[in-house]
């Protein structure tokens, strides 16, 4: 395993969409670790492949690290959303930056496990929040672009 950059604002490999992934092998798993690892050394909630500079539908998730396991999608897609929270949200592509966006408050994804199992997972809250927002940067979309007006806010590591 290993750490990986993260591609920051500005990058325009942000903006491109994710290709689906044609074959689970040695090499998407060990990417798939180092998402994870690198996730877990920035303290992230997710972690989407384009901000590693891999450009496949790719994503993990851990919203809860004393608790749950990493939830690892191949080529999620969303087939069911339901309600709207307004919530504080960041990315680990956008240092530093928080705002308020709208975001589903349950979400219904399906998509492959890394050993290339179906699964359907049915978010809530914090998770539905985390799947949008990952779904979304394999788009080529992110989260500052969905910004609520006036609540962005600059973060320095001295108010951390």
């Amino acid at each position: 395993m290993a750490l990986r950059t993260i591609r920051q604002e500005g990058d325009e490999i942000l903006s491109k969409i994710s290709k689906p992934v044609e074959k689970i092998d040695d090499k998407l798993q060990e990417l798939i670790d180092d998402m994870i690892e690198t996730m877990h050394h920035y303290n992230g909630v997710g972690l989407a492949a384009v901000q590693v500079g891999v450009l496949k539908r790719v994503i993990v998730i851990h919203t809860d690290y004393e608790k749950e396991e990493v939830i690892v999608l191949i080529n999620p897609e969303i087939k069911k959303q339901k309600g709207e929270q307004c919530v504080e949200e960041g990315c680990l592509s956008f240092p530093n930056k928080f705002a308020k966006v709208v975001r589903p408050e349950e979400v219904v994804v399906e998509g492959l496990d890394r050993n290339g199992k179906t699964i359907k997972i049915t978010g809530k809250d914090l998770l539905a929040q985390a799947i949008a927002h990952e779904v979304d940067h394999l788009n080529g979309e992110v989260f500052i672009d969905k910004i609520l007006p006036g609540t962005l806010e600059y973060i320095t590591p001295e108010q951390e």
